[in-house]
């Protein structure tokens, strides 16, 4: 396929590197071959995440010469609630340093210990924080989702007859409240359908359980219903995302990602008697309800970049470089998923490597080869990140999918730096009989994928 031209000149640039495939076996040896743990100066090319790691405008650099570092009140923050208030459209709201935080205050605000939570898929911090207050992240996905090669256009959508099913069965008043996420990361970058999110939300309200909405690729989200979903082909972006979030209760957000900034995030609420609690808890842990915990210049890149991320060139190129991707990879026949998400590219690690069993991680067998290979940072998307002990047995229970995320930053690496990834996702390919999988030596009892130490079988 044709490359998207990028809707920008680029005006600043920053300096890479290609170490040696010796000094890369030495990076990831002392990192213990966990990729989060090697410096960012021995990765070549760093699809780790696209959170937080994305390039500024000239604009968004511009405002954040203007922001007011006012404790309280600051003029940067009502710039930035007018934007929200227009785009998500939510009476109550405040900023959070990243989505995470907003997250652990709802979590904290709402749930008790032995409750359930359920949304199409979470992803790992969401399920962190849940499991931390002693609750249960339950996924209710669709089927479609768990079939890399199934074309479906919303592989994100919920499953309603399962969501239907497991309210009946766990009972109304054990679920605080319910969740969806746009587009589904843990799930391959899939979106969801404007109609799905309206059933959802239908459900929910009839059993009186409130919905909320983790929006933070909310922009790619609609743009994918403009393309995909009859009759809103003549929509705007903006138009779409308002439908959106109409019908949910609530929302938060990790701005890191569709807004376009290196921080910042929001928790967003219509109840007053919910933002009140909100506010009490946000004061405690995170600062302020005019600023939690960013800097008034980061309100204001964040008030920017959510108008900039809705612009249909940018999202036409920023999907565009990850259909790029996934069609070239798989026209080499490394298994992808497909169809092509917004924000990152997801490798079929159990396809690749089927001779590596889920408890040996096959996922992270892959992502230390891309790198030992090609010094090419993804992250692992499956029994590292995912797998858990069932509470009555104990017996360790595995993901449906071992995928390895290749997450592209926004406005940041060119034709060249993904043609580059498929020569070196090629030569992996090439030597996939070969590869062994990994044993953790180390692993916390949460998120353990950001600090665990593997050693190789």
């Amino acid at each position: 396929m044709n490359y998207q031209p990028e809707p920008f000149r680029i005006k600043m640039v920053e300096p890479i590197r290609l170490i040696s495939k010796q000094d890369r076996a030495a990076a990831i040896k002392s990192a213990g071959y966990n990729l989060f743990n090697l410096k960012a100066d021995d990765v070549y090319i760093d699809l780790l995440t696209d959170s937080g790691t994305g390039s500024m405008s000239q604009y968004q650099w511009a405002a954040m010469m203007t922001g007011d570092e006012s404790y309280a009140g600051a003029k940067s923050y009502f710039r930035f609630s007018d934007v929200v208030q227009e785009i998500f459209g939510f009476e109550y709201f405040v900023p959070t340093h990243q989505g995470r935080a907003a997250e652990n205050i709802l979590v904290n605000i709402l749930v008790k210990p032995g409750q359930f939570i359920p949304s199409n898929m979470h992803f790992d911090t969401t399920e962190g924080n849940i499991r931390a207050g002693k609750a249960f992240p339950v996924n209710l996905v669709n089927e479609n989702a768990f079939d890399p090669s199934n074309l479906d256009p919303f592989k994100g959508n919920m499953d309603l007859k399962k969501l239907r099913e497991f309210i009946q069965t766990t009972g109304p008043e054990n679920i605080p409240f319910g969740s969806i996420t746009i587009t589904n990361n843990a799930g391959g970058g899939q979106p969801v359908s404007l109609e799905n999110i309206r059933q959802v939300a239908e459900i929910y309200h009839e059993y009186g359980i409130l919905f909320f909405i983790d929006a933070c690729r909310f922009a790619e989200n609609s743009y994918f219903i403009k393309q995909r979903e009859t009759g809103y082909q003549n929509h705007s972006i903006l138009s779409i995302a308002q439908e959106i979030f109409s019908y949910a209760d609530g929302a938060w957000m990790s701005a890191k990602k569709d807004a376009l900034v290196n921080i910042g995030g929001f928790l967003a609420v219509r109840d007053n008697n919910i933002y009140q609690k909100i506010c009490n808890e946000l004061i405690l842990k995170e600062g302020f309800i005019s600023y939690g915990g960013l800097a008034g210049r980061d309100l204001d890149a964040v008030a920017v970049g959510l108008q900039e991320g809705l612009d249909e060139d940018y999202l036409a190129y920023r999907t565009g470089q990850t259909a790029y991707l996934t069609e070239k990879l798989s026209s080499n026949g490394i298994p992808v998923m497909q169809p092509a998400g917004g924000h990152a590219v997801y490798l079929d690690a159990g396809a690749l490597l089927p001779h590596i069993p889920p408890h040996q991680f096959p996922g992270q067998t892959l992502a230390v080869a891309l790198y030992l290979e090609g010094a090419v940072r993804g992250v692992e998307i499956g029994s590292v990140m995912f797998a858990y002990p069932d509470p009555d047995t104990g017996k360790m229970v595995h993901p449906r999918l071992e995928l390895v995320r290749l997450a592209i930053p926004r406005r940041v690496y060119t034709q060249s730096h993904l043609d580059f990834v498929v020569e070196t996702a090629k030569q992996v390919y090439e030597q996939k009989n070969n590869y062994k999988g990994y044993e953790f030596t180390y692993a916390p009892e949460l998120l353990r994928h950001f600090t665990a130490r593997f050693k190789p079988l």
